[in-house]
């Protein structure tokens, strides 16, 4: 069985684990308790020596990083990473663009919001981070107009890239109201069979941390 070691606040995590509940793949979410250090500790190191998650294990395959575990999946399925050559390129694309462009400051940001201590909350970072993810979400709501997925005609590592981080509840400057077809297509997402929710996937929550 395929191990994703994950905890349930991590939206690269949800970018891994959502493509295998999907997948029709045996697997089981490892939680790792990433709040209290375990990331950083010597034993996870030798798992993955970023210390971060998420992490697929499967036999003897060891896999980091949520794009490459995307990639692996659809080796493994035929799935997700597009009918063509074309489409593969373009799948890339969005994947490359979202952990650039938006994950990354969708992450941050959040962390920064709730995750900190409110006496540690560095304004000037938040509305800073707040204009580029503005510019990120205005890229992606254009680039939806019309169009069910990012790319071809059926969902794609393009989406489960780009969603990672929008369906979570915690505020962070994201709104779905605020940009309709973004919306749509999330809900395109969540019409998927397999679909879940990132707590309900994945094991951790903040309010197993009293937040």
């Amino acid at each position: 069985m395929i191990k994703l070691y994950c905890f349930g606040e991590s939206g690269n995590a949800y970018k891994a684990a959502l493509p295998l509940s999907l997948s029709g793949l045996d697997w089981e979410p490892v939680k790792v308790d990433f709040f209290g250090g375990e990331a950083r500790s010597p034993e996870y190191r030798t798992l993955n020596n970023m210390g971060e998650v998420p992490v697929l294990v499967d036999g003897d395959v060891t896999i980091t990083q949520s794009g490459v575990i995307q990639m692996y999946i659809s080796e493994k399925t035929g799935k997700f990473g597009g009918s063509s050559e074309e489409e593969e390129r373009e799948v890339l694309r969005w994947m490359f663009w979202d952990n650039h462009k938006m994950s990354s400051q969708c992450g941050v940001q959040r962390f920064l919001m709730n995750f900190l201590p409110e006496e540690k909350r560095p304004p000037e970072v938040i509305a800073f981070n707040a204009g580029r993810l503005n510019s990120a979400f205005k890229t992606l709501e254009t680039a939806l107009q019309g169009r069910d997925w990012l790319v071809g005609d059926g969902p794609t590592n393009a989406d489960f890239s780009c969603c990672g981080y929008l369906f979570y509840p915690e505020p962070f400057g994201f709104l779905r109201n605020d940009w309709p077809e973004i919306d749509r297509w999330l809900k395109n997402i969540q019409s998927l069979d397999g679909w879940k929710h990132p707590y309900d996937l994945m094991p951790g929550r903040p309010s197993d941390r009293g937040l």
